[in-house]
Order: structure tokens, then sequence, then C-alpha cells
């Protein structure tokens, strides 16, 4: 049994790495395609770019993998039976579930090793891929000068060039307003021609300029905005340095990430959570005495009366016949303002409780994740080879089409449960693990249907279960 076990697991794992790396690939591009405004034209090194990517596709492992599991699965399966191996085997008298056996040996470890990716691998991917991201989000575009195009990528500068020489150095008819005294336009350079440099170092741009002028409004001067001072400077030659840091990547402290909770692991998380309970509790608590401190509302009556300790009662407009006329105004104006500022306090607060507790949610969500990645790795497994089983079709044409259509029903089931679990409908215990239970039984009847080889596709088989089912009489031979 070990050469079979030995040939079902190398029949096993070429599909799985190949449909693991397409699946990532896949969501690469979809990556790539969503941030491509944010990368292009920013003159980043392909060694950013590169380290973007496998932060990225690291990131992608938790959608990927179960997908591979799913797809692999039934392929693998699928193959089997098409070229008739699996009928061989179980005519040695191999069971199925001895068939199984070593790849769900193989499918328990790979879901500890996602248990433990999650944990321990996954939040330092999210704080390296998120915060690169932010730095990259973050950088300016390239320095790109165009002919006859004011450009004020430069701090301070706008400048016009109406012709860039194909050397890409060599520039004429050159204008720079000299923005740096947050004036306006009061100074001005223009020059014939000029060539553009870079430091040695690359944080700064030089323009060497021939033949210019420097126009310039004297606002220095006493009584200028009377006089208007006009000063006119000729030039053969002249040096105007740009500081370019800020096109420059900057790194932004991981540590001001390490608090988010896509970069906590599960110890982390617990902390947080337990911390975030007691928060909202407390907030809660204060708001509570503050209502009753400070809304508790008397009218101006006579010592005996006394303010009903229902506030919500019907109001009786009996009440007012113990002031005088003159005075029902006034007190409808402050009932009307304590009214108003009650609401606007209670609304205040309830944004204030719905963002803390909408934090919790995620927190819990984050954390529950880390199982029920583990979870669905090894609940596909008993999806796919079963259904591979039962279909005996291979390659990419057939088991890709249900793998996709099992896994996108998977996906809108959790992402159903996550969304109602964010906004407080479902605690996070029954919302992340809806998408679970409902591949359970699935997996269950699957794997039981292809021990006993049901004919599970076969209309004739389901037409007579339904008619047993319905008690519909079937029409006798002829």
């Amino acid at each position: 049994m070990k050469k079979l076990d030995w040939f079902i697991l190398k029949t096993y794992l070429g599909p799985l790495v190949l449909t693991f790396f397409i699946a990532l690939f896949i969501l690469l591009m979809q990556f790539l395609w969503k941030y491509v405004d944010d990368l292009v034209g920013k003159g980043l090194e392909w060694y950013i770019i590169f380290k973007l990517l496998f932060y990225a596709s690291s990131t992608f492992v938790p959608l990927a993998l179960p997908l591979a599991i799913l797809l692999s699965s039934l392929m693998m399966f699928g193959n089997l039976g098409e070229h008739y191996e699996l009928v061989s085997m179980k005519a040695a008298g191999i069971s199925l579930r001895r068939i199984m056996l070593p790849l769900v040996i193989v499918s328990f470890l790979i879901s500890g090793l996602a248990f433990y990716f999650s944990n321990d691998i996954l939040p330092k991917a999210n704080l390296k891929f998120l915060s690169l991201l932010y730095d990259v989000r973050s950088k300016k575009l390239a320095f790109n000068l165009k002919n006859g195009v004011f450009y004020d990528g430069i701090e301070g500068y706008v400048i016009r060039v109406g012709k860039k020489e194909k050397d890409g150095n060599t520039i004429r008819d050159v204008m720079i307003y000299d923005h740096t005294k947050h004036m306006g336009n009061v100074s001005v350079t223009t020059a014939k021609w000029g060539k553009m440099e870079l430091s040695p170092d690359k944080k700064y741009l030089i323009f060497l300029l021939y033949d210019g002028m420097n126009y310039e409004e004297r606002t220095d001067l006493r009584r200028h905005e009377v006089t208007r001072p006009f000063q006119r400077t000729k030039f053969k030659e002249q040096h105007q340095l740009f500081d370019l840091s800020a096109f420059q990547l900057t790194r932004t402290d991981e540590a001001l990430f390490k608090k988010n909770y896509e970069m906590l692991n599960l110890r982390n998380l617990m902390a947080s959570i337990d911390s975030m309970h007691n928060e909202v509790k407390r907030q809660r608590d204060i708001y509570h005495n503050s209502l009753q401190t400070n809304y508790t509302f008397f009218c101006r009556l006579d010592s005996v009366l006394t303010v009903p300790a229902d506030t919500l009662q019907a109001f009786n407009p009996a009440v007012l016949l113990n002031f005088d006329c003159s005075d029902w105004y006034s007190i409808f104006q402050s009932a009307k303002a304590n009214s108003l500022s009650m609401k606007e306090n209670i609304e205040m607060h309830e944004r204030n409780l719905y963002g803390k507790s909408k934090l919790l949610h995620k927190h819990e969500i984050v954390l529950q994740k880390k199982f029920t990645f583990s979870i669905a790795c090894f609940l596909l497994f008993f999806i796919g080879a079963p259904l591979g089983a039962i279909i005996r079709k291979g390659g990419l044409g057939m088991p890709a089409v249900v793998a996709t259509l099992f896994f996108v029903l998977f996906w809108i089931v959790s992402f159903t449960g996550e969304k109602y679990t964010a906004e407080g409908v479902l605690p996070a215990w029954q919302g992340m693990w809806i998408a679970p239970l409902l591949l359970l039984p699935i997996g269950i009847f699957l794997t039981y249907k292809a021990t006993i080889d049901a004919s599970l596709l076969d209309v004739d088989a389901w037409l007579r279960f339904f008619q047993k089912l319905l008690k519909i009489p079937t029409k006798p031979a002829s």
C-alpha cells in the first residue's frame, strides 16, 4: 500500500501547487488593477515593486489556498475516475476511504499550517504590505516636465518649458514662478535656454539657465502697496536649485501600524478584545450616570408638587394651569431647547459607541478568521475529492467550473456573515462560522455518496427518488 499512497500523494501535490499559484497570480492581477493608478508614474525602483507584490501575495493566501485545495482534489479524483484508475483500485478491493486516507492526513497538516500562517505570518505580512502600500500611495508622481505645460509638482514653484530637446537635459524658453514667499506671482525668472542636472545624491535638481531675466516685485520696501516698486535683473548664467526630497519614497515607522487589528496575533487580539469590551461598558456606564444627573427636569411648581419619577409619561397639559399664561411661551421654549440638547447628546453618544463597537466587531472577525481559514481548508477537501470521484472528469474544464461555483457560494456566505458581524447583527462566533457549518453537511453527503458509488448525476435515479418520495405511481413497462 505504500506505493499506492506515494502515487496518490504525487498525483495530488502537483495540481495543488499549480492551482495555488494560479489562484495567487489571479488575485495579484486584481490587486494591480485596483492600485495601478497609485503605482504608475512614480519612478519606483524594481525592488520596491517586487517587495510590494511579494507582501501582497502573502496576504492573498487565505483566499488562494482553500480554492487550490478544492480545485486540485476535484481535478485529481476526476482524472483517476476518467482514466479508470479509480475503478481498478476499487476492483482490487481498495475502498475510497483507504484511497483518500493519505490525502486526509495531508489536508489535516495543511490546515495546521494554515492556522500557523494565519496567526504568526499573516499579521507580519499585513504590517509590511499595508505600511509599504501607504508610503507608495503617499509618494508624489515622478518629476516630469512636458513641453508648454505648467508643472507645479515641486512645492513653491511653477515651471514651464517651451521645448525639451531629445537629450532630455536641454530645455528652451524657460519660465519659473517662485511662490516660496506665499505672496502670489511676485517673482518670475525667464531664460532662453538651459540644462537640467541631478545632484550626485539625486536629492536636488539643478537648472543651469542662460540669457535670461529675473522679474521681482519688491514687497520689502516701505509703501510698496502704493508705489509698486519693480526690479528687473538680466543675467548671462544662473543656477537654480530645487529640492526633490518629496519625490523620494520615505518609509513610515511600522510601529504606527502595529495596533491595527489586521497586524495582531491570537494572543494580542484576545487582549485587545477584552480591553475594548471593558471600554465600551465603561462608556455606557458613564453616559447612563450623566443622563440621570443632567437631564432630570424640574418645573416651577409649588413645593408640595414633585416631578414624576417616570419622565417618559404622556404630557399632561393641566400642569400649565399652575403658571401664568405669560410664562407658557418660555416654558415651551425651555422644554424644546432641553429636548433638542438631549437628542443631540444621545446621537453623539450613539455615534461614539457605534464606532467603538464596530472596531470591536472587526477584532472579533479577525480572531474567528484564524480558525475558519484552517477549518475551511479541511472541509473543502471533503467536497472536492468525493465530487471528483462522482463527476469523473479531469483537467481544468468541468472541475474548474464546479470548484468555482462551490467557492463562490462559500465566499458569498462567508462575506455575508462577516457583514452581519461587523454591524453587530450576529455575534462573531455565529456570523463567521456560517460558511463552514454550511460546508460540513455538503461534505458529509458527497463523501457518503462517493463511498457507496451512488449515481449522483444520474437523472433517472433522481426521478425515481422523487417519485418514491412523493408517492407518484410509475408507469408499467410495455
